[in-house]
């Protein structure tokens, strides 16, 4: 059992409308979390790791998503520095570190020194949002993707994620988990593609999604098709089905390199809210 350390203690269902209120302060910026929440009702079984809360005379005033994936919530200075230390009374088992960048700077900075020298670090990634219509032009043959497009959906998921991470997600015979994560975007619902003459030229997935928003990862044009707009016109496709079916808000975050993805998502309507950083192992 974690015992409480600087009002820091592990969550279950009876704070689940405690926490819900806590990422209703920003549910865009916090949509991972919430996603997390509802659809596993803070079961740490369901969740696969943990979910720490912090408290201030009884009241929940950050957490922090400890998997796979750790995300601090809503969490100030002081807040992830003492899930940080926290973090340290253990052995990490984390192998992102991802939210806004002030709190993942803190807790970074924390645990640095014990947690050893991370794969890459992206400090200041644009983390973007659209709450209305597209300004560019949907494009109509963008849809939703089916069992029958795994054969040609699945090659540009494993080489945007190469391109994007810097390691195939088949390393270490991951294929088949990655593969069933591929199918499991396609049964919600939530993947997105279009293709020309047997070829896929664009797509995109929903990652996580509340009721207030949804975030969109993989967006992905193959290398040789770059440059013709395919981006733009897929995303504003992207937005128009995401608002209408699944979330009233667009969201994701872009690495800040990524100047030509910037532009794209400048051009559809997508205006930048916070920063976020992530770490990676």
């Amino acid at each position: 059992m974690l015992t409480t350390r600087h009002g820091v203690r592990p969550l279950g269902t009876p704070d689940l409308d405690a926490f819900l209120a806590l990422t209703g302060r920003d549910p865009v910026v916090n949509v991972f979390a919430d996603h997390r929440a509802r659809t596993t009702n803070l079961e740490p079984r369901w969740l696969g790791g943990e979910m720490w809360g912090r408290f201030d005379g009884g009241e929940l005033v950050a957490a922090c998503h400890v998997g796979a994936n750790l995300v601090p919530v809503e969490a100030r200075p002081d807040d992830a520095r003492a899930f940080a230390e926290r973090a340290l009374t253990g052995t990490r088992s984390v192998t992102t570190i991802v939210g806004p960048h002030e709190a993942v700077e803190v807790f970074w900075n924390t645990v640095a020194d014990q947690w050893g020298r991370p794969r890459e670090l992206r400090w200041h990634q644009p983390h973007l949002q659209i709450d209305h219509a597209p300004l560019v032009e949907p494009h109509p043959d963008v849809r939703r993707t089916t069992r029958a497009d795994l054969d040609l959906l699945y090659p540009a998921c494993v080489a945007m994620y190469t391109e994007e991470v810097g390691v195939s997600p088949e390393l270490g015979g991951g294929a088949d988990l990655y593969r069933a994560r591929v199918q499991q975007l396609i049964s919600r619902g939530w993947s997105f593609a279009r293709f020309e003459a047997g070829k896929l030229v664009f797509k995109a997935e929903v990652a996580c999604a509340s009721p207030y928003a949804a975030q969109i990862q993989g967006v992905f044009v193959p290398p040789e098709r770059r440059g013709e707009g395919l981006a733009g016109s897929g995303m504003a496709a992207v937005v128009e089905l995401v608002r209408r079916e699944i979330a009233p808000t667009v969201s994701l975050y872009v690495n800040e390199w990524n100047l030509a993805a910037r532009r794209a998502y400048a051009k559809v309507g997508f205006r930048e809210t916070a920063r976020f950083s992530t770490v990676m192992f």
